[in-house]
């Protein structure tokens, strides 16, 4: 995704509304100019971090699924006493246990209910109500690269490096300025997450992703 130079930012800056470049315009101090130019390396950055975030999202959520068939076998979409172990709050905008029912409702393998699920639910699967079904006993062989770190520890440091790609890929889904986080940190986060669980995942990753490239070329 290489850096293209605007040829007219006046044109630009009306397409993408107003309000929406004036967060920009305000970041280059009314340098309108260098505003568009922020806004394309924001799409950019926003683009590149997708590739290593998937990789994040897919190998933890993977994991969690295969800690969950230990305890409640190939089927555990559909075992009550896994449903009954989740939070069923009232008024809240997310439910985990309806997430789970409602999805099961409309599919009809393990697999197809892992990849509709909400990232909401396997972040919440990564909460101390499930430390001893789950966590305790598993997590240290299903995350074998965090030497010196005990099960809880290691079950909330992954809990928060979802919170921070939770929020981080929230705001991309919106096409959000997100210039003004710590992008460097939320990529390494994403690395080293992908890393606690696979070094060979880590290694491809870390060969495919253009995040650092275009970090250093910010405006």
């Amino acid at each position: 995704m290489p850096f293209a130079k605007p040829t007219n930012e006046a044109a630009i800056r009306t397409v993408l509304s107003a309000p929406r470049s004036s967060t920009y315009v305000a970041a280059t101090g009314g340098d309108t100019a260098k505003a568009v130019d922020l806004y394309g390396w924001n799409a950019r950055i926003s683009a590149a971090l997708m590739l290593p975030s998937h990789f994040a999202e897919v190998s933890t959520r993977n994991a969690v699924s295969d800690a969950l068939s230990t305890v409640y076998g190939p089927q555990w979409p559909w075992d009550n006493t896994f449903e009954k172990s989740l939070p069923c709050p009232n008024g809240r905008p997310y439910n985990p246990q309806r997430d789970l029912c409602q999805t099961r409702r409309r599919e009809s393998t393990t697999g197809k209910v892992i990849a509709e699920l909400k990232f909401a639910f396997w972040q919440g699967m990564l909460t101390a109500r499930h430390d001893v079904r789950i966590w305790n006993h598993q997590i240290l062989t299903l995350f074998p690269n965090a030497a010196g770190m005990t099960a809880e520890q290691l079950r909330r440091r992954i809990y928060d490096d979802l919170e921070a790609i939770r929020k981080l890929r929230n705001r991309i889904a919106h096409h959000e300025p997100i210039f003004s986080r710590n992008l460097g940190d939320d990529l390494m986060r994403i690395l080293e997450l992908i890393e606690l669980r696979s070094t060979p995942t880590a290694d491809w990753v870390f060969a495919m992703e253009e995040a650092s490239s275009v970090l250093a070329e910010r405006p």
